[in-house]
């Protein structure tokens, strides 16, 4: 009789311990790794690897498979089913059963099942695309499946309803005044409405510059949501007349195209406060958005009691909002007069500290540094908890390039408005480049496609490749590819996208000569592209083609010496050691020097294996071990150590050193562990 292969094997012997313990809703990855003898990160790669499955999918599939059973078998009903197979909440189970199967536990023996199969796998699939394609990938998209009401038994409506996620977009509100200058009242009406929505956590609520695109535009609300991955839309109407303000909103359900509530106003302009904020509670009623005392106390608070002030703070929006210099150039006389009427406009002096960060942002010489902190510092003095406060402050840090005082700040900003675009791409900066952490560069860099809607394709290309870096460096090769592959169908001209995914392609297939032959031909498509002059010299340089690597190394270090470029320091005792191969021992001993001042000055993370290469050739074995033992202790470093760490010459007679297999293994196990745990917080909240 012949023994049934090994991933049969796991995947048979693991549903069956999870059938042993069907009902017990703690049972989970650690209980189902300690039943199989097998530690956690080991059982998370054998399931992935066996079922193309996370394992907490593996036993979420098994649970689901059971209830289908009993539904079809039994007269249980869909709580008591919930219960019996595990499932704590009777909510969250019909949401799951639902993503898995796409229909609800309410529908399974119902007759008139089948006709409505085809629209709902429809629906499914356009929700799922991703997921199908490269087997539990990330799910950004936030377009909801949704049945129609009148096709579910009533027992259900709420149960769908509440799982319903609350994603929405506020669309720009239109002026129907005939007096043009009246737009940025409308305006501000509009941003007040997002602005409180944005500080519901229960809510995604997408960026001001997503939804901008369509102020003009003629597409209907099913098209806009389907682009912005949202299941409602918030959409109004207003014009200020003398001191009196009108405005007309309504909400409307996407799916159906269905306004779910709607107001008209007519208010004088005094009350404009309360207006914003009663429409916030009411659009959140609505949807039955979960609103804390917290929240509540922050959409209630008024941003100043003088209107004129409030009026030029209004005035200043549009020039502000573009971003530029001009626009800044602009805004900021227009910011000085609100303060001129308020002297505690908290909001606008955090504004007036943004547009000077703008102002220095690309100078070497910056001119605004003091004037930055002390209005961050007033914004903080008249009010602590606003978002755009912590956001001057934070910014006034990354000027200075203190980053590490920059992050409580805008972690503090993000409590205060959760739906902050601005917060989450500031922090997935932070933690991409100055101070690099791959699982939370990751993190934000889902949070941040989420909520922000690129408004073009190039736009749209330069999020994916973001994203597919973000993946790739924390070990997600398949969805890195995805991604990389969207970047570059929607536009093909992405000046970084080949370069990202020549190297995502040697992370799956190991295939260096490929590689190498994809990055010479961008080199040959723009000879002036010093990143990837490098790259194609370091990558002889690991395979010790000496002589190919100084060619490109040499054009590389002149035009960097030339230019008095600091770039790619890191990269010195490689070019170091290959001009000491070819004979040019003066040139060589002036990098290692450099590269040895980098090393001291390094704070990152990599600094102990940097030191390790550096200490491996100057024949220092002990001490490099030692300091590839106190790397192999961090977290959240990028797959590149992993893939290329051990192919670099400098670690010469390193690698038959005493303990060296040993630590590089720590290294490696360390990384998936991380991987591992990264995976599993990803998919409990809902970004992977």
């Amino acid at each position: 009789m012949l023994d049934k292969p090994k991933g049969q094997k796991f995947t048979e012997q693991a549903e069956a311990i999870i059938l042993e313990h069907l009902s017990d809703e703690h049972f989970g990855v650690s209980e189902l790794a300690n039943a199989m003898h097998m530690s956690r990160s080991s059982l998370l790669r054998k399931c992935k690897k066996q079922t193309g499955l996370s394992a907490s999918q593996f036993i979420r599939k098994i649970r689901l498979e059971q209830a289908m059973e009993l539904l079809q078998d039994s007269d249980q009903t869909v709580s008591e089913v919930s219960y019996q197979v595990g499932f704590g909440s009777a909510s969250y189970f019909i949401k799951c059963f639902r993503e898995q199967y796409g229909y609800p536990p309410g529908e399974v023996g119902k007759p008139d099942l089948e006709a409505d199969k085809e629209e709902t796998s429809t629906s499914f699939l356009r929700k799922y695309k991703w997921a199908i394609m490269a087997l539990a990938i990330l799910l950004i998209s936030g377009i909801a499946y949704l049945l129609k009401p009148s096709s579910l038994p009533s027992a259900d409506i709420v149960a769908q309803k509440t799982s319903l996620e609350k994603s929405i977009a506020v669309l720009p509100f239109k002026n129907e005044s005939s007096d043009s200058t009246n737009l940025y009242f409308v305006n501000g009406l509009m941003e007040a409405s997002l602005g409180n929505l944005q500080k519901i956590e229960d809510l995604r609520v997408i960026s001001r510059t997503s939804v901008e695109k369509y102020r003009h535009s003629d597409k209907n609300i099913g098209e806009i949501a389907s682009e912005l991955g949202v299941n409602y839309i918030v959409e109004g109407s207003g014009q200020k007349v003398g001191d009196q303000v009108l405005l007309h909103i309504q909400l409307i359900d996407a799916a159906t195209d269905t306004p779910i509530w709607g107001q008209q106003y007519t208010h004088e302009v005094v009350d404009i406060f309360a207006l914003q904020n009663e429409v916030a509670k009411k659009i959140a009623d609505a949807i039955e958005a979960k609103v804390t005392a917290s929240e509540l106390e922050q959409i209630d608070k008024k941003p100043t009691d003088n209107l004129m002030a409030y009026d030029y703070y209004l005035q200043a929006q549009e020039p502000f909002n573009r971003e530029t210099v001009e626009g800044m150039l602009e805004a900021i006389p227009l910011f000085e007069k609100a303060i001129e009427e308020d002297p505690q406009f908290a909001l606008v002096y955090a504004d007036l500290a943004i547009a000077y960060y703008y102002l220095d942002l690309f100078k070497k010489e910056k001119q605004y540094t003091e004037t930055i902190n002390n209005y961050a510092d007033k914004a903080l003095l008249h009010d602590s908890k606003l978002t755009e406060s912590l956001i001057a402050k934070a910014l006034y840090y990354m000027h200075i390039g203190d980053y590490r005082l920059a992050i409580p700040h805008l972690e503090k900003a993000l409590e205060y408005n959760p739906n902050s675009s601005a917060v989450v791409n500031m922090l997935s900066s932070i933690y991409a480049n100055a101070l690099p952490n791959t699982g939370k560069y990751l993190e934000y860099a889902l949070k941040g496609i989420q909520l922000d809607v690129a408004e073009n394709n190039i736009t749209q290309s330069y999020t994916y490749l973001h994203l597919s870096n973000a993946l790739v460096q924390s070990g997600f090769t398949d969805e890195a590819l995805l991604y990389i592959d969207k970047s570059l169908e929607i536009n093909p001209e992405n000046y970084y996208a080949p370069y990202l995914k020549a190297y995502i392609r040697y992370a799956k297939n190991k295939d260096i000569k490929q590689t190498l032959n994809s990055l010479k031909r961008e080199l040959r498509k723009d000879t002036t592209r010093l990143d990837i002059l490098q790259e194609v010299a370091k990558l002889h340089y690991f395979q010790r083609e000496f002589d190919s690597a100084y060619h490109y190394y040499k054009p590389f270090n002149d035009i960097r010496k030339s230019q008095g470029l600091g770039i790619y320091p890191q990269e010195d005792i490689k070019i170091g050691y290959t001009y000491e191969k070819m004979g040019h021992q003066e040139e060589a001993d002036h990098l290692i020097a450099s590269y040895a001042e980098y090393c001291e000055n390094d704070q990152s993370i990599y600094q102990p294996a940097s030191m390790a290469v550096l200490y491996a050739y100057e024949g220092k074995y002990e001490e490099a071990i030692e300091e590839y033992e106190k790397f192999s202790t961090k977290n959240h470093f990028m797959y590149w150590m992993i893939l290329f760490m051990t192919m670099d010459p400098a670690l010469g007679s390193l690698k038959s050193y005493p303990g060296y297999d040993a630590v590089i293994q720590k290294i490696e196990d360390r990384f998936w562990e991380n991987h591992d745990r990264l995976e599993e917080t990803l998919e409990e909240k809902g970004l992977l």
